[in-house]
């Protein structure tokens, strides 16, 4: 499948070991499959097919610049594509398999597809903790690169209805693993010798990850790993943020004694909330509601990352790029 093949069926079937071996099968075809991680839906591909991995920018409408992070099934197969330090090997002694994607120096002899990185002289690698990803990277033994599976730009898939939501007659198929645990995307960070720079914050947070400050890079026009475009994880309503009592027509997304229409945790849990996130969005911007406003939430630890996405959702959109997103939705 590629650009010029879309639109297509999209099947929804379970993520058990007859619908593995169908995904596997349309991933050795060179075809894009919506896979469950820990984290959020991802979309599938071979990383090593440039076809492949064309097909996963065409079906979400991504901009070719943005890079994709590819999913390995450990150490040893993440050594085969990139340069892995001492500093390296203790992250992913740590936090492998889980929520933490390692940026390091590509080898020059890595057969992942130039498009993966985005003609960056690095790659995004992680180990994913869930037996649906891990089971497709076995049976097709093949690194995927997997971005999450929606619309580029538009809000993050925490449950297979929300992958048909956005993707629906874009992709072949989507399995359905049930809702994913995190919630929130992975954490990213950049290895430079002993030094790590945050590239985006996720679920894991900056204290566990030992750094003392957390300075994340501005949003440039040329991002250097995923989720750094200002714009992003966006419904189609607009959204105000840090938000105690909701105007007429809106929707609030409530946070621990604001109560809202939906909240995240009433209790103030900030991993509660990072795995609500996402579904709350969706059920806002199906709400039917002019507009969502969302309550504040504390800007520490996990309430970074949730922060970091609101703020995105938020954000002005090019309007050439938020019309696409419509007429798909």
């Amino acid at each position: 499948m590629n650009g010029q093949n879309l639109p297509c069926q999209t099947r929804l079937i379970a993520a058990d070991e007859a619908g593995i071996s169908a995904a596997a099968a349309l991933i050795l075809d060179g075809q894009p499959v919506a896979m469950p991680t820990e984290t959020v839906y991802g979309l599938a591909a071979d990383a090593t097919n440039a076809g492949a991995v064309a097909a996963i920018y065409a079906a979400k409408g991504r901009p070719s610049f943005n890079p994709l992070i590819v999913h390995v099934s450990g150490l040893s197969m993440a050594r085969r594509f990139v340069t892995v330090n001492e500093r390296a090997l203790d992250l992913a002694a740590r936090f492998w398999p889980g929520p933490l994607t390692l940026v390091l120096p590509a080898r020059a002899e890595s057969p992942i597809a130039s498009l993966v990185a985005a003609g960056l002289p690095s790659l995004a690698v992680r180990c994913p903790d869930h037996p649906v990803a891990q089971a497709l990277i076995a049976a097709t033994g093949r690194p995927l690169a997997a971005p999450s599976a929606n619309v580029s730009g538009s809000i993050s898939p925490t449950r297979a209805d929300h992958v048909l939501q956005s993707l629906n007659g874009r992709i072949p198929l989507v399995l359905d693993g049930g809702a994913t645990r995190a919630g929130l995307e992975s954490t990213i960070v950049a290895v430079d010798g002993d030094a790590l720079h945050l590239l985006r914050e996720g679920a894991i947070t900056a204290e566990q990850l030992g750094l003392e400050e957390v300075v994340l890079p501005s949003s440039p026009d040329r991002p250097t790993a995923p989720g750094q475009l200002l714009s992003h994880y966006a419904p189609r309503q607009p959204l105000r943020l840090n938000v105690t009592a909701k105007a007429a027509g809106e929707y609030l997304i409530g946070f621990g004694p604001v109560k809202g229409d939906y909240n995240l945790s009433p209790t103030g849990d900030l991993a509660e909330a990072a795995s609500r996130l996402f579904d709350a969005l969706h059920i806002a911007q199906e709400s039917g509601r002019a507009s969502i406003a969302a309550a504040p939430v504390p800007e520490t630890g996990l309430g970074r990352a949730i922060n970091d996405r609101l703020r995105r959702a938020a954000a002005p959109r090019d309007q050439d790029a938020a019309s696409a997103f419509n007429r798909s939705a």
